[in-house]
Formats: structure tokens, sequence, C-alpha cells
């Protein structure tokens, strides 16, 4: 009997070793959590660029960054809206607001990442000085972008703004055109082929250097670099600018490693300068 009681005991004691382990064990499985996904959305070089630079740190902390490549600016702008996508890197403040404007959207600039040297590109002359009577003008479609390139004419006394520190001038506040310039507007995607058939083009160097052109060598009037209005920023929604996925491609995008890609891939090329 005695031998029997002790059995039973060694075996509940057996028991209570290995269901201890086994709870030890769905505890480790348990604290083993699978990352959570940010998706981010932007459709070229240098925003994708340097999230694909950040996705490593994002795992670290326990993120996927999933890319989500679209094919122009609104359709990013659009999917954020929608909230197909946490996040969106490719835009400045104004451009956002537009949008905001238009369609009843609240959407939050979170953090600014850098400054485009944005410039004016010629194919037929070398110097603003030679720009003919006359001649056709190629400006962003979109307003804010349209009132930047006035505003950098006026910068460049090509043309007099009646109020040069506006950012909602258009070609009706022009208060002095010397050269009788023709102004024609075109879609940010399609300022490249404007290039080959205009006289002047307003430009990014996110496509202009598709053409191997860059602001440094081949810019006839470049913007003012410490000026962040105009800062490429990444963008989320009033109601989860502040989800910790948010903060989290914020913090990687504003790092040290983001700078130092900026200061020595981009600033000197002239293509952009760190604006945090």
């Amino acid at each position: 009997m005695k031998k029997i009681i002790s059995f039973i005991a060694s075996l509940t004691a057996l028991l209570l070793v290995l269901t201890a382990c086994s709870s030890k064990t769905e505890t480790k499985k348990e604290e083993k959590k699978e990352p959570v996904t940010v998706k981010v959305a932007s459709h070229t070089s240098p925003m994708t660029d340097m999230l694909e630079m950040i996705k490593e740190d994002l795992k670290k902390d326990g993120y996927n960054l999933e890319i989500v490549k679209v094919s122009d600016n609104v359709q990013a702008n659009v999917a954020l809206n929608n909230k197909e996508v946490d996040a969106n890197f490719f835009q400045h403040k104004p451009f956002m607001e537009q949008f905001n404007q238009k369609n009843n959207a609240h959407l939050v600039a979170v953090q600014p990442i850098y400054n485009a040297t944005v410039a004016f590109y010629s194919k037929t002359i070398k110097d603003l000085k030679d720009l003919k009577d006359g001649a056709d003008v190629a400006i962003p479609s979109d307003p804010t972008n349209l009132a930047r390139a006035l505003r950098l004419l006026d910068h460049a006394k090509v043309i007099t703004l009646k109020d040069p520190n506006s950012f909602t001038v258009t070609e009706a506040d022009i208060k002095d055109n010397p050269k009788h310039l023709k102004f024609t507007k075109v879609s940010l995607l399609n300022l490249n082929e404007a290039y080959n058939e205009k006289d002047l083009v307003f430009n990014y160097p996110t496509y202009i250097s598709k053409l191997g052109l860059t602001p440094d060598k081949n810019g006839l009037a470049l913007e003012k670099a410490d000026d962040l209005t105009f800062a490429i920023s990444l963008v989320a929604r009033e109601d989860n600018k502040d989800d910790a996925k948010v903060q989290a491609v914020k913090k990687a995008l504003a790092s040290e490693k983001i700078k130092d890609y900026i200061n020595k891939e981009l600033k000197p090329k002239g293509h952009a300068t760190p604006a945090f």
C-alpha cells in the first residue's frame, strides 16, 4: 500500500514538473510576438531609398516595414486617407494641405526629413539672361508647386510678383514680366518631357536626375535650402499620427543614419539638405 501511495506521489510530482515546463514553453512562445506591419506609401527615389535603409532598424523594434509603391502623388494621399496605408513619404506640407482642402481630409505632417533643391532647367540656354522674349516656361500644374516656381523666378529677378512671400501666388499675381514669358502648366510627372519641348522648365531633383541632370551642375535658378516650408515629410492621418508604429517610422527616418545619407549622397550633388 505504501508503495502505491509513494508511486502516486511521484507520478503527481512528475506531472507538476511537466506542467510547469509546458507552461514556461507556452509563455516563451507568447513572448515571441509576430512583427507588426507598418505600410508606408511612396513612389520614387530618394524617398524609397531611405525607406529601404530603415527596414532593419524597424525590424529590431518589432515592425515589418512594407513600402507600398504608387504610380503618382495623388494616389499616395488617397491610399492614406482611405486607411490603406499608415503613412506616406513623398510630399511637402503645402501639397498635403491642398489635398486636405480639396478632399475634406485630415492628413498631418509628422516629421520633415529633407529639403529638395528645386531649380529651373533649359536645354537651349546656359544663363537666365539669355532667355528669349516670349519664351515658353513650363511650371507645375498643382497650385502649391506652381506658386513655388513663380517665387523662384521672382527671386532670380526674371519676373516680379506683387507679393513674393505668398505661397498662393498664380500667374495673375505677376506684377512685371519684362520678357513676356508664356507659362504652360504641366503635371509634376510630365516635367521631364517638357524639358525637351519648352524653353525653361521647373523641376525636382527626383525627376530631373532621370535625365542625367543635377541642380548644382545644370540648374539655372536654385531655391535657398534654409526654408523648411517645402520640406519633404513623413505624413500620417490625424487619427493615427501618435500610433506607435507611425512614431517608430518617424524615429527611424529622423535618425543620424538618414542625415548622414542626405549629407554624403544627396547634398554634394545639390539634390537635398537635411530638414531635421
